[in-house]
């Protein structure tokens, strides 16, 4: 059901409020919008009134947000986003058929992207719009289809599927696997061992797992798979890293396993989207096409 008229203001009047809250001055909104300032005054009067609430205080020839009005900038200045981007999105795609997906690096650049150009092929009048979320994404505020998720299932008030459980595999250089003659999980411990900061008890994790020491593990810091991969083949120690996105270092020889010590961590990678979007045509066209593609990894 939608709100009142009265609480549904135009475009015109939130975007001169939202210009002004952002630059902090009605002459540099004007400016911004291309219109005169007793016009966007006008505007913030006119929305002012329309939600019989004051938005600023006024103090000379200066605006400072009121109390209200800074939380209602935020939401605003969200909703625009959100128009803009599907305003954008229409007029790239006419027909509809667009899907926003948000993809971690790692698994985006090493793992889907080689494999979308069959989706597209198949699906040529899907497009799909890909941004990278390392952290927590929010679905009603980003305007996203769909989500890769890593972890365990449990995303409030969405559906997810199964893509594939982690497998990690202790991981180096070849020159640093000759250098320390590695021949039981232990001796691991002799070396550097790399870090990734989003899976902070990885290390200590796979060692217990091996019955080998996990006290005191410390060791270099990451925030992507990417960069710890990259040290990694530099010779700079050994990092845990999920068997599929070292496939390609593994083919080519530049890592090699440091031991043959795969350990499954429990967690998995998940396609999550809102339960409300779950009939959308292309996501359901992604979701088919994703889900063949992992069988064989489920």
């Amino acid at each position: 059901m939608l709100s009142p008229r009265r609480f549904l203001p135009s475009l015109s009047l939130l975007a001169a409020f939202e210009a002004t809250a952002r630059l902090g001055s009605v002459t540099a909104a004007a400016r911004e919008l291309n219109l005169t300032q007793s016009a966007v005054s006008r505007q913030i009067a006119a929305l002012e009134a329309q939600l019989e609430v004051e938005l600023f205080h006024r103090e000379r020839q200066t605006v400072r947000l009121t109390a209200g009005g800074e939380a209602y900038a935020r939401e605003v200045r969200e909703a625009l986003k959100i128009i803009s981007s599907a305003s954008l999105s229409l007029r790239a795609n006419p027909h509809g058929g667009t899907l926003k997906l948000a993809i971690l690096p790692t698994f985006g650049t090493r793992w889907l992207a080689p494999r979308l150009p069959d989706f597209l092929r198949n699906n040529s009048g899907i497009q799909v719009n890909l941004i990278t979320r390392i952290g927590v994404f929010d679905f009603r505020s980003e305007g996203l289809d769909a989500a890769i998720h890593f972890g365990r299932p449990g995303w409030p008030g969405a559906e997810s599927a199964l893509l594939r459980p982690e497998v990690v595999i202790p991981a180096c250089a070849p020159e640093l696997k000759a250098q320390y003659g590695f021949a039981e999980p232990a001796d691991l411990r002799q070396a550097p061992l790399l870090h990734l900061t989003s899976r902070p008890d990885a290390w200590e994790n796979w060692l217990e797992a091996h019955s080998a020491p996990s006290d005191h593990v410390h060791g270099m810091l990451f925030d992507q798979f990417a960069t710890l991969a990259q040290v990694a083949r530099s010779g700079l120690g050994v990092a845990l890293l999920p068997q599929f996105l070292a496939e390609e270092e593994f083919a080519s020889g530049s890592l090699v396993p440091a031991l043959e010590a795969p350990l499954s961590t429990g967690e998995a990678y998940h396609l999550v989207w809102p339960a409300e979007r779950s009939n959308h045509p292309p996501l359901k066209a992604f979701r088919d096409w994703l889900l063949k593609e992992t069988a064989t990894y489920r």
